[in-house]
């Protein structure tokens, strides 16, 4: 017969480690429930900051579209611009592609392309488009050859 000692002994660890067992389990089911929460939150934040970032870019887009509309109010109302009324412009002031794309600050290309409305110009180009609505073909003659002077 073993001594009582030792079987007393092995009795108390036994039902120490099945105490301890319990505990850990507990606590280990705790820590998988954190974590599960955790990276959800953390999946919220990084949603939540793009939604931030998508929020932030529309609202700067139209603060910026507003000062444009301001500053071409500023300027004397809304300028309207049409393929069809650059083209009839470039036609009576008699100017080449190249020509009217120098007095507009641009490309002959550039002009070609707002004709054919594969693109538009931006609104720098098209107030510079307006000021040259109100000039003759003496003036825009005149004008091209003081820019080439220039250069």
């Amino acid at each position: 017969m073993p001594n009582i000692a030792s079987a007393l002994k092995g009795e108390i660890t036994r039902v120490a480690r099945k105490a301890v067992k319990a505990e850990l389990d507990a606590l280990r089911n705790a820590s998988a429930g954190y974590r599960k929460e955790i990276a959800a939150l953390k999946r919220t934040v990084a949603s939540l900051q793009r939604n931030q970032a998508s929020v932030e870019k529309k609202n700067k887009a139209k603060v910026s579209e507003t000062e444009d509309a301001a500053d071409a109010e500023a300027a004397g109302g809304r300028i309207r611009f049409s393929a069809k009324g650059l083209k009839t412009l470039r036609a009576k002031l008699g100017l080449s592609a190249q020509e009217f794309g120098r007095l507009a600050g641009a490309s002959g290309q550039s002009i070609y392309n707002w004709e054919q409305e594969k693109n538009t110009p931006r609104q720098e180009q098209i107030q510079r488009i307006a000021a040259l609505r109100g000039m003759g073909k003496k003036e825009a003659k005149a004008r091209l050859e003081t820019l080439a002077q220039s250069n």
